[in-house]
């Protein structure tokens, strides 16, 4: 009991793991708030919900004010990629870091013009910063399938048969690049549940687009958040 406490301080004290615990909270007040608010009108505690869910989004986009440079410092020690063995995985990492880059000052735009601090209309800057954002899901749903591809490339020879040591060798490798494969399908899981709500967002028209009931944006959040504090934990565990 005690060290699952101290796992989740130590979660919290760092910003990234600070900033998943919140968006969890954030999609999952908005689920429970949205089935009550739906079954009764007049529920006090579903509207309450989904005003803390609210709140707790405003707290994350404000937060994200200072997200510009960490992004920029990623992008250019990635660079062109030239560690990456396959280019179609590189190419589509660069262009996934650019829709990153250029969703925060879209970001920052649509906030402030919100805040009143500049004199423009703040819905034409959520588009924009939310089609970034839809469009950056989409590669890394992409990237994610081709290197499950190649993954699975990879384990194909370890099944071959050899000497004792070779094959316990062997199986080493297979079981890594399994759990390689399972963290690449889980980001698959994480990047289409984000992608749906991504389209809620957009402009009403463009597809499924405002459709969504909270109560589905909340399931639809929750599933990623949980996927990703999933992966967080098992990043540290394996660390």
């Amino acid at each position: 009991m005690q060290s699952s406490v101290e796992s989740f301080i130590n979660v919290l004290e760092s910003y990234r793991g600070r900033d998943k615990v919140i968006r969890t909270l954030v999609y999952g007040s908005q689920l429970v708030g949205g089935v009550l608010a739906g079954k009764s009108s007049r529920s006090s505690l579903g509207k309450s919900l989904l005003l803390f869910s609210a709140q707790l989004s405003h707290c994350r986009t404000t937060l994200r004010l200072f997200d510009d440079l960490s992004m920029l410092a990623y992008s250019t020690s990635y660079g062109l990629g030239a560690s990456e063995e396959d280019a179609l995985v590189r190419w589509m990492s660069i262009l996934t870091n650019i829709a990153d880059q250029m969703y925060y000052p879209c970001e920052h735009m649509a906030w402030a013009a919100d805040a009143e601090l500049i004199n423009t209309r703040s819905d034409r800057w959520w588009v924009l910063s939310t089609g970034l954002w839809g469009l950056s899901l989409i590669l890394n749903i992409l990237r994610s399938i081709r290197s499950i591809q190649i993954l699975k490339r990879k384990v194909q020879p370890c099944d071959r048969s050899g000497p004792a040591d070779s094959r316990e060798e062997a199986f080493s490798q297979k079981a890594a690049l399994r759990r390689q494969i399972r963290g690449e399908v889980l980001r698959v899981l994480s990047g289409v549940a984000d992608l749906s709500n991504a389209v809620h967002w957009m402009p009403p028209g463009f597809l499924w687009a405002g459709r969504f009931p909270p109560w589905l944006v909340g399931l639809m959040g929750t599933a990623s958040s949980l996927i990703a504090l999933l992966q967080m934990s098992s990043s540290d565990q394996e660390a």
